[in-house]
């Protein structure tokens, strides 16, 4: 294996690894609540919800679209426009992708 991409795969996991653990153990009670840091925050579980469906999605845009993935979106979509949650919505997603996966 080349030495860049190691070295590029520690980054991004150290990179990941701190994204998620710095925000826990910071105190985030005195922030503004319309701030900037605030609305950044607020923004990333959907950014990596985004991501991660295009990541997933891409190969299939080439072929037909398998019943898991179609299933998984659609609940993803259906039950974030319901109730706006990003936690309920990625797990609906998750129940109904593995559902199609057994229904096949």
């Amino acid at each position: 294996m080349r030495a860049e991409i190691v070295i590029l795969a520690l980054i991004v996991g150290f990179c990941t690894w701190a994204f998620r653990f710095f925000p826990t153990r910071a105190d985030l009670s005195a922030m503004p609540q319309g701030g900037p840091l605030s609305r950044f925050l607020a923004a990333t579980g959907p950014a990596a919800i985004a991501t991660l469906f295009t990541a997933s999605a891409l190969p299939y845009l080439q072929g037909e679209m398998p019943v898991p993935l179609i299933l998984g979106t659609g609940a993803v979509l259906v039950v974030f426009a319901a109730s706006r949650s990003v936690v309920g919505a990625t797990m609906a997603g998750s129940a109904a992708y593995a559902l199609g996966v057994w229904l096949i």
